[in-house]
């Protein structure tokens, strides 16, 4: 196999036509020049070079590994160019999953501010059930999922993102719709339209309601926050909705802020614990937090959450 760095040296003592040219342009001796001109010309089997008056020139053999060696050269450059980028987090590659309210508020806005910092990062973005995107982090399917609140698995790191807070749907003319805001007990009489799939979220709802004493009395499950407004706007019950999974709002329903406490549903994105450092993946989890905590503030970052965890 043919040494790629005696293939340089060749490459420079054709370019100067000389022994002691090269080793001046290389920063070596011509005894060392020499040295490395001779294995190659051993790997090769072949004569390189051919004297001419004071200097050299290249035999056929000679010319034909110079003309690979200028290739092999500009792929050298090319690669050590890529490399200096990948680590500087001007390119790579990520594979995201996220779940479906965590898309157009903050999935997207992360995904355009990474654009616009690093041009050069491509993202690979699928929607994953949440059962499966610690086993795709874990087994590397994936460098980063996001998740409601999940309570870690082996060879992965949770980094929390945000708060997500869960408000009050009532159907137009609800004794309740007038106020800016209602309390979280206020709606213990009240028949519930059920808004998530058992897990995380619906615990987040289930756990505040706790705290004040009452469990709701579902008479409508729907799993769906579009589906929920609308059995809400029929008059069937109240809902309870996070702010990310709003998006369009309903006619025949209006939305208020819930305290005392508030329901929260907390965003945290799963990492692979071992995985080497990415910068184009720490780009992106800065994306996400900036994302998270926009200049109007429709989520909160996590950390400042308005209820203790369950």
């Amino acid at each position: 196999m043919l040494d790629v760095r005696r293939l340089q040296v060749l490459r420079a003592v054709v370019a100067s036509g000389s022994v002691t040219g090269a080793a001046a342009a290389l920063g070596y001796t011509p005894s060392a020049v020499s040295q490395q001109i001779a294995a190659l010309e051993k790997e090769a089997g072949a004569e390189l070079l051919e004297r001419v008056g004071r200097g050299v020139r290249p035999t056929a053999a000679g010319l034909l590994l110079t003309e690979h060696a200028d290739a092999v050269g500009r792929q050298l450059a090319e690669a050590e160019a890529a490399l200096a980028d990948l680590l500087a987090g001007r390119s790579g590659r990520l594979s995201v999953r996220y779940f479906a309210t965590a898309g157009a508020g903050l999935v997207a806005p992360a995904v355009a501010r990474l654009r616009e910092l690093h041009p050069g990062v491509r993202l690979e973005l699928r929607v994953s059930a949440p059962q499966d995107a610690f086993a795709e982090v874990r087994e590397g399917r994936a460098d980063l999922a996001l998740v409601v609140r999940g309570d870690g698995a082996p060879g992965v790191r949770l980094v929390p993102l945000l708060d997500d807070p869960y408000l009050a749907v009532l159907p137009r003319g609800h004794r309740l719709a007038g106020r800016r805001s209602v309390r979280l007990a206020e709606l213990a009489d009240e028949d519930f339209v059920g808004s998530e799939w058992p897990g995380p979220c619906l615990d987040a709802q289930l756990d505040a309601c706790a705290a004040v004493g009452f469990r709701p009395r579902f008479a409508v499950e729907s799993e769906d926050y579009m589906t929920a407004q609308g059995f809400v706007a029929a008059g069937l019950g109240v809902s309870l909705v996070p702010r990310l999974g709003l998006g369009s709002r309903h006619p025949g329903v209006v939305v208020r802020e819930v305290r005392d406490p508030v329901p929260v549903r907390t965003v945290q994105a799963v990492v692979r614990e071992t995985a080497p450092p990415q910068p184009a993946l720490e780009a992106f989890l800065a994306a996400l937090r900036a994302a998270a905590t926009p200049a109007d503030g429709p989520a909160r970052p996590s950390g400042r959450r308005p209820m203790p965890a369950p």
